[in-house]
């Protein structure tokens, strides 16, 4: 039997199979991936008021150490973006930053845990994770997170 590494495949062009794949690739008639693409969180910085976007799933949104200004992040209701249960979306929010609220609309968001609902507050040099667990339900967990 002969043996395949990874690094000897060539980087394949997967045609959008699934809702998933195309609501994520949106801009493509194919999604490439390679092994570097799977390790990665890709990033979106942002230094205001921001609603997340499909384009979002599976990324993590950070807000930058050079914006000391209080800011609220906002999970749409999933009859405005309708993101795939299992998706996760990761917050960070960087050294000497300010304060991020993440809030949902009219969907549900639960504090891991606790099982509390409503908007969360990360601190400076924090880092939680929301996922989708039903259509209308989050939970988030993370350090720096109340």
């Amino acid at each position: 039997m002969a043996v395949v590494r990874i690094s000897d495949l060539p980087t394949a062009t997967l045609p959008l199979v699934g809702t998933e794949i195309a609501e994520i690739e949106q801009s493509s008639a194919s999604a490439r991936c390679t092994i570097a693409d799977i390790r990665a969180i890709p990033q979106n910085s942002q230094s205001a008021a921001y609603t997340l976007v499909l384009a979002d799933a599976g990324r993590h949104i950070l807000h930058p150490s050079a914006d000391t200004t209080a800011r609220t992040w906002t999970i749409p209701a999933n009859a405005s973006v309708a993101f795939p249960i299992g998706i996760a979306v990761t917050f960070v929010n960087q050294n000497a930053a300010g304060v991020i609220t993440i809030a949902i609309t009219t969907d549900t968001m639960r504090l891991a845990g606790a099982g509390t609902t409503g908007s969360r507050t990360l601190a400076a040099n924090g880092i939680a994770t929301a996922l989708k667990i039903t259509a209308t339900e989050w939970l988030i967990s993370g350090t720096g997170l109340t």
